[in-house]
């Protein structure tokens, strides 16, 4: 969905949701949203003593099985130190294996342990269900609206690398 054109506007009434109060309101209703988005997960993982860095590792380590470190960190927009501390949890935990890279030794490439995918999957499981009732109570439309909305807020530089890694990983 890199054809995505957000300088483009149907010819229609004058834009009243770009007022304060609908822009508010829909930063509110994405803070609410994420907070029970998170809160199954958040039990999960606190009952294990890890947090949602975590979780965000585990997702985007199952999302792209062998990804390097260097990979991981520009993903997730942390330092090495800080994915140090998860990844060492994560280890030690048995939730993923790190191997040396084939072609170079000092890449570090990271999977996830069958116990890895397990907690995954029981991470994402409840996450996946709301997604699911939400897409199917709103309709098509809506969801590639709300799609289109997210791809909107990521930073542009961004945008069509993510956007991108979507379609690698269909095709992969």
């Amino acid at each position: 969905m890199s054809d995505v054109n957000f300088a483009k506007r149907p010819a229609g009434p004058p834009l009243l949701f770009l007022r304060d109060k609908e822009l508010r309101e829909g930063i509110e209703l994405l803070f609410y949203a994420y907070r029970d988005f998170t809160r199954e997960p958040d039990e999960i993982l606190h009952s294990l003593g890890l947090g949602r860095d975590h979780h965000r590792a585990l997702h985007f380590i199952g999302r792209n099985p062998s990804i390097t470190v260097s990979e991981l960190v520009a993903i997730l927009g942390i330092t090495k130190q800080s994915l140090a501390r998860v990844l060492r949890d994560l280890i030690d935990g048995g939730y993923i294996a790190q191997m040396a890279g084939e072609s170079d030794r000092r890449r570090r490439h990271l999977s996830l342990t069958e116990s890895g995918l397990a907690l995954e999957q029981r991470l994402s499981a409840p996450q996946r269900a709301r997604f699911a009732r939400a897409f199917r109570d709103a309709g098509p439309e809506a969801v590639d609206g709300f799609r289109r909305v997210l791809i909107g807020l990521i930073d542009e530089p961004e945008r069509e690398r993510i956007v991108g890694s979507f379609s690698e990983r269909e095709s992969g």
